[in-house]
């Protein structure tokens, strides 16, 4: 068998575990498409399972990926969500604006987390570097298709 040049995602020493936690636990740091919400929150409940777990620093509870998740779990009334914890304080995750001549750090994130005044919808994204190649955070976001009883 061929061997494969890819570090395992277990191996990364700031993907810290996955967990099922309590929404209300979790903080949000950007406003929802509610367009793609609705249809994402069709889709969550026609199949029946939460697919992937949702990216989050662990020292903030601040949600760096799958906002459109959380809140559709919400709205689905359930109460726990599956969250991949990262360490966001290493310099293997970056953030990036995902509009052209935007800025903003981790910082601005953790700011708009506990604030009341929230990041316009799909502001940042966040990436991590894998073998010296930045990719999506949603590379470490784990399959997990956990059903919707689950988590209510």
């Amino acid at each position: 068998m061929a061997q494969s040049s890819q570090t395992p995602i277990a191996q990364l020493e700031w993907v810290l575990n996955v967990q099922i936690v309590e929404l209300n636990k979790l903080r949000h740091h950007e406003e929802v498409d509610t367009m793609h919400l609705k249809e994402l929150k069709e889709e969550i409940k026609s199949d029946g399972i939460l697919k992937f777990a949702i990216a989050v620093d662990v020292d903030t509870n601040t949600i760096l990926d799958g906002e459109h998740r959380f809140n559709a779990l919400l709205e689905l009334a359930c109460k726990k969500i599956p969250v991949v914890f990262v360490d966001y304080d290493s310099p293997e995750i970056k953030v990036q604006a995902w509009r052209r001549g935007e800025e903003y750090s981790k910082e601005d994130v953790r700011e708009a987390g506990f604030s009341k005044q929230k990041l316009p919808p799909t502001t940042t994204k966040h990436m991590v570097s894998i073998c010296s190649r930045l990719r999506h955070i949603s590379v470490i976001e784990k399959k997990v298709n956990v059903p919707l009883e689950k988590l209510r």
